[in-house]
């Protein structure tokens, strides 16, 4: 499963008090079960908001598992370094 962006988290997070919020002043809850049933739906929303909403998808670069002899065998060999030497700074 794919972890959640921060996109979504922060839709989710703004439904969840938004809806929260609605419900509550909508209703006119005041018991205890109310709010908290509020509460809840409050939080079944904003998590449906952040589940159903599409994330960013990137390619994700995964090692060569073909193992040895996959064609590459060429030997890397660093470049020869180029430093200023005294030869450099006088021009000869």
């Amino acid at each position: 499963m794919q972890r959640p962006n921060a996109a979504q988290y922060a839709y989710g997070s703004a439904v969840v008090v938004l809806a929260t919020a609605a419900l509550l002043l909508l209703t006119g809850a005041t018991g205890p079960p109310a709010i908290a049933a509020a509460c809840l739906a409050g939080l079944l929303l904003g998590v449906l908001v952040a589940v159903t909403m599409p994330s960013a998808t990137r390619a994700v670069k995964t090692p060569d598992t073909t193992g040895p002899g996959s064609g590459n065998d060429a030997v890397r060999v660093p470049a020869a370094q180029v430093g200023a030497g005294a030869d450099a700074r006088t021009g000869s």
